[in-house]
Formats: C-alpha cells, sequence, structure tokens
C-alpha cells in the first residue's frame, strides 16, 4: 500500500495545484476547515480558482485569505455572511458567485462524489436560485434538475486518521468534510492525529481511505469566529 503520508501541509500539495482548478473545501464557519491546507494552497500563488465550500471563511482565516489575496476567481456556497472583502468582491463585480441552497450544495457534492451527475429537488424552485435550470414535475409538484459536483482537488479536514486514509471528524466538525472529500479527483486530508491501520474500529469510519490520496498531520489554530462574552 502505497504511503499517503506527508511531513507537510506544502509537501502534501505538491504537484496537484494549478490555475483555474476548482477546489472543494471542507467547513462551516471556521469549524472543521482545512486551516493549513488553505495556507498552503495561498502560498502555491495559483490564481482563478473556482471554491466550492459552504462559506468563505471570515476576512483573515480560512477562504478569507485566498480572497486576501485575489486568488479566487468564482464562489459556489451557501452561506458568506462573515466576510467583508467577500462582500466588496462580489458588490463590485469582481467575483462571481453561485449561490446555492445548503443542502443542495452537500447533495450536489456528494452525487459528483458518488457519480451522479444530477439530480432534482424541490428547494429553490420559483427563486433565482432555479433560473435558467431544467424543470420536471413529480407527482404534480415541479422539481429544478441541479448538477453534481466534480473538483479537481479536495480538501477536508478530519480528527483522526489511519495510514490507508480512513477519517475519523469530531462531532459538528463534520459538516461538509464527507462530501467535499468524496467529490474531488484528488483529497488531500489534514489531520490532528494518525494511527496504524487497525486501530480504527471499520464501524467509526465516516470517510473511507479509497477516497482520500495524502494525508498530512497539522496543529490547528481552531479560532472562533464570533466571540460572545457576558
Amino acid at each position: 500500500m502505497a504511503d499517503k503520508r506527508y511531513s507537510s501541509a506544502q509537501a502534501a500539495l505538491d504537484g496537484l495545484t494549478s490555475e483555474n482548478m476548482t477546489v472543494a473545501v471542507g467547513g462551516f464557519g471556521l469549524c472543521g476547515i482545512p486551516e493549513q491546507l488553505i495556507i498552503a494552497l495561498r502560498d502555491s500563488g495559483v490564481s482563478g480558482l473556482t471554491a466550492v465550500s459552504n462559506n468563505a471563511g471570515v476576512d483573515d482565516w480560512g477562504l478569507g485569505l485566498l480572497l486576501q489575496s485575489r486568488q479566487i476567481r468564482r464562489m459556489v456556497s451557501s452561506y458568506v455572511g462573515e466576510n467583508a472583502e467577500f462582500e466588496r468582491q462580489f458588490l463590485a463585480g469582481e467575483l462571481e458567485v453561485e449561490f446555492t441552497p445548503q443542502g443542495t450544495l452537500a447533495e450536489r457534492m456528494r452525487a459528483g462524489g458518488a457519480g451522479i451527475p444530477g439530480f432534482y429537488t424541490r428547494t429553490g424552485v420559483g427563486t433565482v436560485v432555479a433560473e435558467g435550470k431544467e424543470h420536471r414535475d413529480f407527482d404534480g409538484v415541479p422539481h429544478v434538475l441541479e448538477a453534481g459536483i466534480r473538483a479537481d482537488l479536495s480538501l477536508v479536514k478530519a480528527w483522526k486518521a489511519d495510514e490507508a486514509g480512513n477519517l475519523l471528524y469530531r462531532k459538528t466538525a463534520r459538516n461538509f468534510n464527507p462530501a467535499a472529500a468524496m467529490c474531488g479527483a484528488v483529497t488531500v486530508a489534514e489531520v490532528e492525529e494518525i494511527v496504524p491501520i487497525g486501530d480504527l474500529d471499520p464501524d467509526t469510519v465516516h470517510t473511507p481511505g479509497i477516497y482520500v490520496d495524502r494525508i498530512v498531520q497539522t496543529v490547528s489554530e481552531k479560532r472562533i469566529e464570533q466571540r460572545t462574552t457576558s
């Protein structure tokens, strides 16, 4: 079995990045984002990126770093309310945005990973989300056709991995990560701990190693998106 372990986030992305590529990124807000892989992607200097992610991070962390460096050309997202730079670029016409309902986005990523090119859903019918898309009635109810998403590269964050790349996520940090891991032609996982093969109970694995090409152990900063005190 090929060794999937890499010594650093930069090494884990070596040879995988290219201009105008599509990158799927796990996480929700700042929870469960591949922090160090995003930094490594920024430092690679590639531009013209299409980023598929629930959100765009905040101004100085997560995908917000790639917006600051102007490396993202297009975002496919469901929630972007915490990033002022995203707002500025969008309103100035500097950033293309495809808004997608949150559940639809998760299913588009999962479907792409499962080899399903498209599916019909009621979500978004009658709104701008459905404009220009094929419609079809099921049991007299209109549905809109949504395309599955396949990314050139997926970046995900997990709690534990074994040496075969089987992944466990911790609590709500699972969020979009399993779907993102599935839809990438190549998937790189940033993890907090790597254990020997056999240490993980197969029944607890969230993402099978067949979806994961490279893993790197990092130390997360785990920043708080909105700190509330009393």
